[in-house]
């Protein structure tokens, strides 16, 4: 049984909500997150990504960082760029790109779910990146951006979806990266709360290390307040979350590019390839199939079928791209040993499509490009449903969530006081 619940929202006036929410803090550096915070003192990146108002070349681990994260979520509390309703809801948040759009709820779901497995991961986390954000989440006492959940279609939900976003929103706006928002408050949040006790499970579809932190954070508090467990309780023993039905989402690849140290470069690299299954040269290299990749190596585009005969495809693990393209050519052509911590690889996400792909390594010149077949869904609930793990950066989640749009307090320290309630 899934257990989720009502919170009392802090966000930014909703005629505001354009200009002040921001992208996610993990999709982009410190210099673009500058960019794009401009001259705005109210843009949430001043809240993810506090170093911004620091000298260059801070160490955004560093102590001052967090601290600076307490002073601007305080001072937006504080001057009403944020705002705190003063009784509890559930929300439905609906993002919209060109042919595609997926509609979640917005609610707090349970930390010890997440302990227990009835919320399911299927990526292990690195625990520099679980520190961080545990320390950001300490440091504010709040949830400040979302776990991307996904569950199994449930007709009851999709139906009290179907109603309540058929009236007027609260908020709606188009993002500049093309990305239209909107946002509604639901009449009944009870009906939502006892739907999702008949969905026997979710499942982290991005921000393994949100969730994390979330129990993480969940259970010192709970140690500094005396308390033997994280038995929801508290307010902190939840967490932000949007739950979107598993037939709606889009994955797209996360593709790599791998500098050769002289390795697979050269005349022979197809001939090292071509032992590995069948080469087709000239081919679209957007155009993917199950146990293929494209490559792009010598200023050129080339596809490698691999032999489908040597592939399980009954392990949900072995049977991915990502593993197959790290079994079979990562780790015996390039060295490629640990794809998380191996500085000689790089991820790049789907949506910057092939022709990124190709310009950086162009640029780098010692480099080689693949371009991955997406994981599906499907794969994804089998994987973590079989209590398994992908290998890192195995999915590309697009649209991303959108940073301040909805912010949960644990109201575990003073910040509390600081917030304006306003009702709505």
């Amino acid at each position: 049984m899934l257990r989720v619940k009502a919170f009392e929202a802090i966000h930014p006036p909703y005629n505001r909500a354009a200009a002040i929410a921001s992208p996610p803090y993990d999709v982009m550096s410190t210099a673009e997150a500058r960019v794009l915070a401009g001259d705005d003192p109210d843009n949430f990146l001043h809240v993810i990504r506090p170093e911004i108002d620091l000298p260059e070349g801070t160490d955004p681990h560093t102590d001052a960082v967090y601290a600076t994260a307490t002073t601007n979520f305080k001072r937006l509390l504080e001057s009403g760029a944020l705002l705190r309703d003063s009784d509890a809801g559930i929300f439905l948040y609906r993002q919209a790109i060109p042919g595609h759009s997926q509609i979640g709820l917005v609610c707090c779901c349970r930390v010890q779910d997440y302990l227990d497995d009835l919320i399911r991961k299927h990526e292990r986390t690195r625990p520099d990146k679980e520190d961080d954000r545990t320390r950001h989440v300490r440091a504010v006492d709040a949830n400040t951006g979302p776990v991307f959940l996904t569950y199994r279609d449930h007709d009851p939900i999709n139906h009290l979806v179907t109603m309540d976003s058929a009236t007027r929103p609260v908020f709606h706006f188009q993002s500049p990266d093309g990305v239209t928002h909107t946002g509604w408050r639901v009449a009944d949040p009870d009906a939502y709360i006892a739907g999702f006790t008949e969905v026997p499970a979710a499942y982290v579809a991005d921000g393994h290390h949100r969730a994390a932190s979330a129990a993480r954070a969940a259970r010192e508090i709970a140690n500094e307040h005396a308390r033997s467990a994280v038995d929801g309780d508290a307010e902190s023993d939840w967490f932000l979350s949007v739950l979107f039905p598993a037939s709606q989402l889009s994955i797209l690849p996360y593709n790599r590019i791998v500098t050769t140290r002289g390795q697979l470069s050269g005349p022979d690299a197809l001939k090292t390839l071509a032992q590995l299954g069948t080469i087709h040269e000239g081919t679209d290299p957007a155009i993917q199939a199950a146990g293929s990749f494209g490559i792009y190596l010598d200023g050129q585009w080339i596809r490698l079928e691999l032999d489908h005969d040597s592939i399980d495809w009954t392990d949900p693990i072995a049977s991915l791209d990502v593993s197959l393209l790290h079994d079979r050519i990562l780790e015996p052509l390039l060295g490629i040993q640990d794809e998380r911590t191996d500085p000689n690889i790089e991820f790049v996400g789907g949506i910057r499509g092939c022709d990124e792909l190709a310009r950086r390594v162009d640029a780098h010149g010692d480099a080689i490009a693949f371009s991955l077949n997406a994981t599906t869904i499907d794969q994804l609930l089998a994987v973590a449903d079989a209590g398994m793990c992908m290998p890192p950066k195995s999915t590309w989640f697009e649209p991303k969530l959108r940073s301040g749009l909805f912010v949960h307090s644990l109201d575990s320290t003073s910040i509390s006081t600081h917030v304006m309630s306003q009702g709505t």
